[in-house]
């Protein structure tokens, strides 16, 4: 899977989520543009997991801010 449809299958589960109608770049901040607090992002990593049947472990979510970022580490996984 190229990082495009991954990209574009997160944009599908991110849309319910994006209370305020925020444009999704790859430098969009989770906490910052979309202001998702710990449960939110908690039940979005569950919808990215349970899409891509993946584990996005806590030490990876710590590190993931950035649109692009979530993008690229699942993209990673999805291709190993």
């Amino acid at each position: 899977m190229d990082r495009d449809e991954v990209d574009s299958r997160i944009r599908s589960i991110i849309e319910p989520f994006n209370k305020k109608g925020v444009a999704i770049k790859d430098d969009t901040t989770f906490a910052g543009d979309l202001e998702f607090d710990s449960l939110t992002v908690m039940d979005f990593v569950a919808a990215i997991e349970d899409e891509f049947d993946i584990i996005i472990s806590m030490n990876q979510q710590a590190e993931i801010e950035k649109y692009g970022q979530l993008v690229d580490a699942v993209h990673g996984q999805v291709n190993t």
